[in-house]
């Protein structure tokens, strides 16, 4: 009963720690992995126009949840303009106003923007109302259903209707009833009107979408019109000239509609560019700003929500687990003999700080000192506090005199001696002397050996990038760790080192 509590446990342990985590990956967007990067967009709206010397009224259609990005931030810059936004329908509008406005003036919208494949898309809105038959004139009329008719028995739903459409529709040798279609259709805007125009006759729901190309660098851009068409489930988008289904990954879509971009009342002559900028920002800092969008309060209690002074101190705190789990499996599993439980995971902690070759050197020497000095006050007679405080002192006199000597041989690595846990080595010196003598000097020198062993393994995980980075923003899986550490608390197997014994007695007894 005892060991399915703790399996039920250590299961429930293990969902929680795996469900955050994938919450966070799945949702905001946290990589899995230490120094990535994310492509941020920043585009920028310019918008000029002259004023009349009376009030104007500016209006601009900008983003509102563009499929396939994040909108991380947003900024209306403009001098002397009060500014609003308002929803229209699937569209937002920018509205600056101002009482006296004379001369050219200009208005800045900017966003910055996140690729996000889960990224809401509005593509799933209302069903629209089906378009009636345009009454075509003739010869349009009868290239039209011609056209449809033809396009209707090599297809087998809207998708592939729509794109053999595009296909004749786009051809470079037309032929005759698409020629007909095709005249004064040249420019893109004019072209997605012929193409709507046609789907009318099969009464598909159509509109157009105004995009934008995602060039860096770019200084002078424009909009120009994609078309989008209604399955009877979601909006499908189709680029007007190549029938290839779907918005590129570097395409922003800005407004839906043939609407004007920008409106003014109160002036004249307003024109707008776009300006586009591509830059890297570390994932993390893109999570955050995703999950405030969301509305999202997981992040804002994080970790990452702490001062930094205090988030470097958990950097190190965090590591202690993953070095405990360490000495669980070489204690529980592998079978190797240390001094205590925690003293190598302290060791290891000093070993990030001395390097792992210092360290080294500076512990056997500090212990094996310090085991000497020991032996010497065993013969002194001492009670156990006194001797203890005793090899205290030794320690911290040992690790001064390492540390002068060092200096003054140019050896500054001698200096971090002084990072060392003096309580734990001074404990260590005290558990090798008296294993020393109760056991002998091999067991003493396994267990020192093992305990610098352990203190090694746990040195080389704790200082891995990767799990220091995965305890510090998901420290949930730290449950995922407990909820092993509690199932290695309930084995009771043979351990590594225990099969070799056990293989020599049963070759032993296989003898004649």
């Amino acid at each position: 009963m005892k060991n399915l509590h703790v399996k039920v446990l250590a299961l429930v342990l293990t969902a929680i720690g795996l469900g955050v985590c994938a919450y966070k990956v799945q949702r905001l967007g946290l990589p899995l992995t230490p120094g990535s990067q994310a492509q941020v967009w920043t585009v920028e709206a310019r918008v000029t126009f002259n004023g009349t010397g009376r009030a104007a009224k500016l209006g601009l259609l900008i983003p509102e949840s563009p499929p396939g990005f994040s909108v991380l931030d947003e900024d209306f810059v403009s001098s002397g303009f009060g500014v609003t936004t308002e929803d229209e329908g699937v569209n937002r509008r920018a509205l600056w106003a101002a009482r006296h406005v004379r001369g050219r003036q200009t208005v800045y919208y900017r966003t910055v923007l996140a690729r996000n494949r889960d990224a809401n898309d509005r593509r799933t809105e209302p069903e629209p109302e089906y378009p009636t038959v345009p009454d075509y004139p003739e010869p349009e009329r009868s290239a039209v259903f011609a056209l449809l008719e033809d396009v209707r028995s090599q297809s087998a739903d809207t998708v592939s209707f729509v794109r053999e459409l595009l296909k004749r529709f786009n051809d470079p040798t037309p032929e005759e009833n698409v020629s007909v279609l095709r005249e004064d259709s040249d420019s893109d805007a004019e072209r997605v009107r012929r193409l709507q125009y046609i789907l009318a006759g099969a009464r598909i729901p159509t509109r157009q979408v105004q995009v934008l190309d995602l060039v860096d660098g770019t200084r002078s851009g424009k909009l120009h019109p994609w078309l989008e068409v209604y399955n009877g489930e979601q909006w499908l988008a189709f680029d007007p000239r190549t029938g290839h289904r779907g918005f590129p990954e570097d395409m922003l879509v800005w407004h839906v509609g043939d609407a004007p971009l920008a409106t003014i009342e109160g002036g004249r002559g307003a024109s707008t560019e776009f300006a586009v900028a591509r830059s890297s920002r570390e994932v993390i800092g893109v999570a955050q700003q995703r999950a405030r969008l969301l509305d999202s309060n997981i992040l804002e209690f994080s970790l990452l929500s702490l001062p930094v002074s205090t988030q470097n101190i958990y950097r190190i705190l965090l590591l202690v687990p993953l070095g405990a789990f360490a000495v669980v499996i070489l204690r529980n599993v592998v079978g190797v003999t240390t001094f205590g439980t925690f003293m190598p995971i302290l060791i290891a902690l000093a070993f990030r700080e001395t390097k792992l070759l210092w360290g080294i050197v500076l512990f056997t020497t500090l212990v094996a000192l310090g085991v000497l000095l020991r032996f010497y006050l065993e013969r002194l007679k001492l009670l156990l506090v006194p001797r203890l405080a005793s090899v205290l002192i030794i320690v911290i006199l040992l690790m001064a005199v390492v540390s002068v000597f060092s200096h003054k041989l140019g050896l500054e690595r001698g200096l971090s001696v002084a990072l060392f846990p003096m309580v734990i080595l001074a404990m260590t010196i005290e558990r090798m002397s008296v294993s020393w003598d109760e056991s002998g000097p091999r067991e003493a020198l396994t267990a020192g050996i093992g305990s610098l062993v352990v203190a090694i393994i746990g040195y080389l995980v704790m200082t891995h990038p990767l799990p220091a980075y995965l305890v510090f923003v998901f420290p949930e899986l730290l449950l995922v760790l407990l909820a092993a550490t509690l199932l290695m608390g309930r084995y009771t197997g043979y351990r590594l080192s225990e099969l070799r014994r056990f293989r020599s007695s049963t070759t032993s007894g296989e003898q004649p």
